[in-house]
Parts: C-alpha cells; structure tokens; sequence
C-alpha cells in the first residue's frame, strides 16, 4: 500500500513538472449529471491520481477488517505453538535432570498444546514415565510408538533399554534385531547385537556383523579392520583349543589374517607366529614378527621372536635379537631388546652401553630388574642388589603383564577378548587385564643372592668406577669379624631350552 501511494505520488510530480516546463497548464471540463466542473489539465490529473490512491486505501482497509478474525486465530495459534514448544522444552529437561513428576506434568501439559508435533509428545511421555520409574507407562508408551512408521526406531531403542534394565536381554536382543533388520542406520542395534555375539563368544557371527556393518557405512572401514583382526584372533584361540580334525588349521588361517590386517596387533600376531612355527614355517613367523615390531612393539613379540629358534648359541640368539630391534630401532622397547641383546651374548660391556639408552625412562620393575642384571654381569652384585630392592616396590609395566608366570602371552579369558575387541576397534589400543586385576606375571626381577660378599664392591661413589665397602678390622675384635661364606655364581640358563613365548608348557 505504501509503495502505491508512492508511486501516485511520483507520477503526479512528474505530471506537474511537464506541465509547468512547456508553459501551457491546458484545460479540463468534466460534466456529470448536470455538473459542469472547468479546471486544468494538471489539477484534473491531480484529482484523478488522489482520487484513485483514496479508493486503494478504502479498499485495503476494508479487506483488514473483513481479515480480523483469521489474523486473530493466526496469531492464537502462533501463541499456542509457542507455549507447546516451551512447554516441550521444559519436559524433555526434566526428564534428562530425572525430576519424573514435573516431566509427567509437562507431558501432560504439551499433549493438550502441541497438536502439530504428537511425536515428540509420545516420546516425551515415554521419558517422563522413565525418569518417575513408572516402568509399565514406560512401556506402554513405547509400544505405542511402534505403531507410527517414523516412530519405531525409537520405539525399539525404548523397549531394549528397558528390557536391558530389568534383566530380559532376550527381549532386549529381538527389539535390536528388529530395529538393525529395519533401518539400515542402527548404530545402536549393531552395537547391541555384537555385543551380544561378544559376550558368548560367537566370534564368527561377530565377524559377519562388522562385515554387515562395513556394507552399510555404520563404521568407517579402520573401525571395521581393527574389529575383524581382533575378532580372528579370538576365533583363531577359540580354535586353537579345540579337538576338531581341522581346527588347527582353521586357528592359523584365521591368526595369519588378523596379523596381515592390523600388524600392529600383538595378541593376533603372536599367535599367528607360534602356530606358523608349530607348522614348520619358521621363516614366515620370523618375518611376521619383524612386520609386527616395526608397527607398534611389545614385548611378547620378542619374546615369540627369541623362541622361535632353539639350537643356537648365546651369541648367535643375541644377533638375531638385534635384527628385530633393528626394525624400529628408536622405539623404546627395541633399546630395552639391545640391553637383553647384549646379555645374552654375556658382553656386560656392551650391556652397560645400551643401558645408558635407557637412562630417562622412568623406573619400573621392569627397568629396576634389567638394571639389577647388568650390575650383577658387570661384577657389581651389591648394586644388583639395590636395584632389587627398589624393583619390588616399583609399579609394574602394563605390557609386560600381558605374560602370565609360564610366559604365555595374551591368555584372555572370554570377558577379556570381548573387551579387546570393542577397545581395538574403537581406538586401536590394547587393554590389560591381567594387570587390571593384579594377577602375578612372568617375574620381571632376577634371582640373585641375598648374601653380601666380604670382597664385593658396595655402591658407586663418584660414577668412575665401583667402591669397596670399608671394614675398619682394627675396630673389631677377632669373635666380632662376621664370616661371610663366597657367593655361588649364578646359574646360567642354557641356549637350546628356549620356548616359544605364549605357548603353553607341557604337562609334567
């Protein structure tokens, strides 16, 4: 309306301007039941113009007012909507704070307002009977949701939580499958499934759910390839233990693929190299093993790298040590692997050059026993000692505790594997359960003597080389001079006996 009168307005501006530039007003008679009105051509024009511009405004006007009723009723409704969504927002946060009897009013509340939106209603319902604990309202709610096509999703997630929580999870597990067989998108119900799969161990039906999951793009494809090296590595200890005729070859391949899909995974690699050894394929577990530590190493790696050849001198096990640290040779297990590198060729010397690679790591038992090892091969057992003593009250490595006391490597119960699992999967590290729960590993301390030796060196003054402990004999009497009995060297353990790290020990 207001760019009409404007545009009348500029056009009668213009009129006039034309008017007055050419000098001649013109004239204008308008005859009209008797009437005779003379007057210019301008003010005609004029007239015309106002005339036309005050009929539009009557008009208008007359439209608004014959508009009232449906703009009022518009306006009420906005108003409605307004408060339903308010009153929506105040119940859902309700139900999220788990205050259930203001949730409940407010579901109540929004029902009467929120026409446009009756799904939110229902789930709002549903959460305000959850949050009061009113688990048959709960349910009743949800089952209803089942019924609206757009709704079931979140019907079935509500019913599977709920059966969850009391304790039904063959309830809980039919509303997943229902809801994973539904939506291609399920995230949750894929979740529930493979753990369900997890948790009794059906490692190849959890196998066909990530493939399930990877052809639907619920995970991206690293997720899907930690999962499925972490899920044949289960399988292959599953099959390791079995009495079928071709378990045994079921257990490598499957081992073999876990290490090719994810090197980095020591547990699938590990067994993958003891059963190629077992196989007589020493040469492709030597190599897996080296692939293995030059991804991520871990000291069951070693370990299985160091067993898997018997008949060979100390010194010949020490070079071929080397040649898997060589492999990641900044990591800081491959320094420790120089240091066992060099004791097991029986060079101290050396042993205490690869030692100094180590002298800004933390002390751990770990640390504290391979330091005590190299005092002691270094003709220094009173410093041992001391780095004895202060292994026992170091904290423990949590890699190491994946060995238990016969040095087997990753021997997981169920609950374990399962936690691995969706742990690797989902970030790509390793758990410890072993150390969790404070079980006793394979002994990270040597057993060295207890008695102090009258001719052995104490401590170490000035870092140039080891001190006597002083005895001031004349201080003493003959009856108060301690006789000390000579030490007995230690014993050394024989090149050929090596095991296989992880594998188990046969039966006295």
């Amino acid at each position: 309306m207001i760019r009409a009168g404007l545009v009348v307005l500029i056009v009668a501006a213009v009129a006039v301007a034309i008017l007055a530039l050419t000098g001649d007003a013109g004239h204008a008679s308008i005859v009209w039941l008797g009437w005779r009105a003379d007057m210019t051509a301008s003010a005609a024009a004029l007239i015309v113009m106002f005339a036309a511009l005050f009929a539009t405004l009557a008009w208008r006007t007359l439209l608004w007012i014959l508009a009232a009723p449906k703009r009022t009723e518009r306006i009420r409704a906005e108003n409605r909507r307004r408060q339903a969504n308010e009153t929506l927002t105040r119940g859902f946060l309700a139900a999220a704070a788990g205050d259930g009897s203001e949730a409940r009013r407010l579901a109540q509340k929004a029902a009467e307002l929120a026409d446009e939106t009756p799904g939110l209603v229902r789930v709002l319902a549903a959460q305000a009977a959850e949050a009061a604990g009113d688990v048959p309202a709960a349910q009743a709610a949800y089952v209803a949701m089942l019924g609206f096509p757009d709704m079931r999703l979140a019907g079935h997630k509500g019913l599977m939580q709920l059966a969850l929580a009391q304790g039904e999870r063959e309830t809980a597990l039919r509303h997943a499958q229902e809801a994973f067989g539904e939506t291609r998108s399920a995230r949750w119900a894929w979740r529930a499934l493979l753990e369900a799969r997890l948790d009794n161990a059906e490692w190849a039906q959890g196998l066909e759910l990530v493939k399930n999951a990877l052809d639907r793009k619920i995970v991206p494809p690293v997720t899907a390839e930690r999962a499925r090296a972490a899920l044949l590595a289960a399988l292959a200890a599953q099959l390791e233990h079995a009495t079928a005729p071709r378990s045994q070859g079921q257990a490598l391949d499957a081992a073999v693929e876990a290490a090719k899909l994810q090197p980095g995974f020591a547990p699938g690699v590990v067994m993958a190299a003891r059963l190629l050894a077992a196989d007589g394929k020493v040469g492709r577990a030597s190599a897996t093993l080296e692939n293995a530590w030059k991804a991520a190493p871990h000291p069951a790696l070693w370990l299985a790298y160091r067993d898997l050849k018997t008949a060979e001198t100390p010194r010949e096990r020490a070079q071929r040590l080397m040649v898997l640290a060589a492999q990641n040779p900044a990591h800081r297990e491959s320094r420790i692997l120089g240091v066992e590198g060099a004791l097991t060729a029986g060079d101290a010397g050396q042993a205490g050059q690869a030692m100094a690679s180590l002298d800004g790591e933390p002390v751990t038992a770990r640390i504290a026993g391979l330091r005590a090892r190299v005092a002691f091969a270094s003709g220094q057992p009173d410093e041992a000692r001391l780095w004895l003593a202060q292994g026992m009250n170091a904290p423990q490595e949590p890699d190491w505790s994946d060995l238990d006391p016969e040095g087997r490597a990753f021997a997981y119960q169920v609950s374990d594997w399962a936690r691995l699992v969706i742990t690797f999967a989902e970030t790509g590290d390793l758990i410890h359960p072993r150390h969790e729960r404070r079980e006793r590993g394979l002994s990270e301390l040597p057993e060295l003597p207890i008695a102090y030796a009258d001719s052995a060196p104490f401590i170490i003054a000035d870092g140039l080389g080891p001190a006597p402990y002083p005895v001031d004999e004349e201080g003493y009497g003959e009856d108060d001079l301690a006789t000390v009995e000579d030490e007995p060297p230690p014993p050394r353990r024989r090149a050929g006996r090596g095991r296989l790290a992880s594998a188990p020990r046969a039966a006295k």
